[in-house]
């Protein structure tokens, strides 16, 4: 099966959710999936329900701080051990279906580069669907990709004081 290129942006909710039900979906068809985080660290409700999966793995490479303007030490050193982790990960080709969550999201905080984003895109083998989740895509991954979805915020609970809820956003 040839795999493509897709990438999950926008300021909307529901980037990595997309990602995850893609995962689940290919697990259910008996596909091999590998999902690293970045810039996430902790036993959010997907780890725990991904576990429950023999053909799902999820590694995560965030120094469990919020990023917030100019990134932490600890954050660069995950960040670039994640990279590597994931460039490994492609280049071995022994997953279907690869989610890089918040890729995106780590270019745009100067944690990666765009050539690095690129990087992936160009290491990538026939068979490996690439997922590319997180805010601020840059134009070039974007034009790179085969599927580019953006969500799209018209509306959110959060701008009434609504906090992350357990099962839902976290």
């Amino acid at each position: 099966m040839k795999g493509y290129v897709q990438v999950y942006t926008g300021n909307g909710k529901g980037k990595t959710t997309a990602s995850l039900g893609l995962a689940v979906r290919a697990a259910g068809a008996g596909l091999g999936v590998f999902i690293i985080q970045f810039m996430k660290q902790g036993l959010y409700s997907e780890i725990k329900a991904l576990e429950k999966f023999d053909n799902i793995f999820v590694e995560q490479y965030g120094a469990g701080q919020f990023v917030n303007g100019k990134p932490s030490d600890a954050e660069r050193a995950k960040c670039r051990q994640g990279y590597e982790r994931l460039c490994r990960i492609i280049e071995a080709g022994n997953h279907d279906l690869v989610i890089a969550d918040e890729a995106n999201m780590a270019c745009f905080c100067g944690l990666l580069s765009e050539e690095e984003l690129l990087h992936l895109i160009d290491i990538k083998p026939d068979h490996i669907e690439l997922v590319i989740t997180g805010r601020g895509a840059p134009a070039s991954v974007m034009d790179r990709a085969d599927l580019v979805t953006e969500m799209t915020a018209i509306k959110h609970y959060y701008q009434q004081g609504v906090v992350a809820r357990m099962g839902i956003e976290k």
